[in-house]
């Protein structure tokens, strides 16, 4: 909880020196990526609540701590990837006892409490889900531009995406550092949790009628973004509650992910904020 609520006082300009505005992160160094090396230290790493991004595992590993491993990456919605020795022996030269994980750059929090966190300060939730975007550039961009526009927390799923390591926190100048980041197992799953809140789930569809700028977005929303070559998942779009379009006035297919993102984000910041 309290390092939800450094990452949110971080992203509403709530700064330690008394003064408004948000934080300058273009100077920060992002953290660097580590590898967590051997059985025990990876099952007391878990344990700990260490933020890791995924697991390496022997495929025919065994014994008494792996399946307490695989439990506890489970619960906190880490993936594991099953791999050949040669695998590992490529990552370290140390002795790995068939796992090797690699620590990440973002601490991922739970989505129920972040939907409370910010109910709870009397603010409207305004979050991005990202559907299948593989290029941590583009990623990063978005983020950027959620903490710039008001938004309070990204959701991700745990496989399908770009990892966000240093690459990724660099991109952002920081902002995946002070947004919420929430990785889920299913965002179908996500989805459900979302409406369950009163929040309404809108994503990107070229085919509709429905302009971005007639929609409300100054109520609880959640939106969709998918990658610029396969677009939202269907059964995303079957979940959503409303789909729209950004209007285009040339004929090229599609804005690039991250400039679309963008757009729909100051779109609802101007809808939220009376002088802008």
């Amino acid at each position: 909880m309290q390092q939800m609520e450094r990452k949110f006082n971080a992203f509403k300009g709530e700064r330690r020196d008394g003064q408004r505005g948000p934080k300058k992160y273009a100077t920060q160094r992002a953290k660097q990526s580590t590898m967590i090396i051997g059985r025990q230290p990876l099952l007391e790493a878990l344990s700990t609540g260490k933020s890791i991004e995924r697991i390496f595992m022997l495929r025919t590993a065994t014994g008494d701590i792996i399946p307490q491993i695989r439990e506890l990456a489970q619960t906190n919605n880490i993936p594991i990837n099953y791999v050949p020795v040669e695998k590992l022996n490529g990552l370290t030269q140390a002795n790995h006892q068939g796992v090797v994980a690699i620590a990440g750059n973002v601490t991922y929090l739970d989505l129920q409490d972040v939907i409370s966190h910010v109910t709870e300060k009397g603010e409207t939730p305004l979050f991005l889900i990202l559907d299948g975007i593989t290029d941590v550039r583009n990623i990063g961009a978005i983020a950027r531009s959620a903490v710039c526009c008001g938004a309070q927390a990204i959701i991700i799923p745990d496989k399908g995406i770009a990892a966000l390591n240093e690459e990724a926190v660099k991109s952002s100048a920081g902002a995946l550092e002070s947004i919420a980041v929430c990785r889920v197992n299913s965002l179908n799953k996500a989805i459900d949790t979302l409406h369950l809140n009163g929040i309404k789930v809108m994503a990107s569809e070229m085919e509709t009628e429905i302009k971005l700028y007639d929609c409300d977005l100054r109520e609880p929303v959640a939106v969709i973004m998918g990658s610029e070559d396969k677009g939202v998942y269907p059964a995303l779009i079957k979940a959503s509650d409303v789909l729209f379009r950004i209007p285009m006035a040339g004929n090229f297919e599609s804005f690039n992910v991250s400039v679309a993102a963008g757009i729909i984000l100051y779109e609802a910041l101007k809808q939220r904020t009376v002088n802008i």
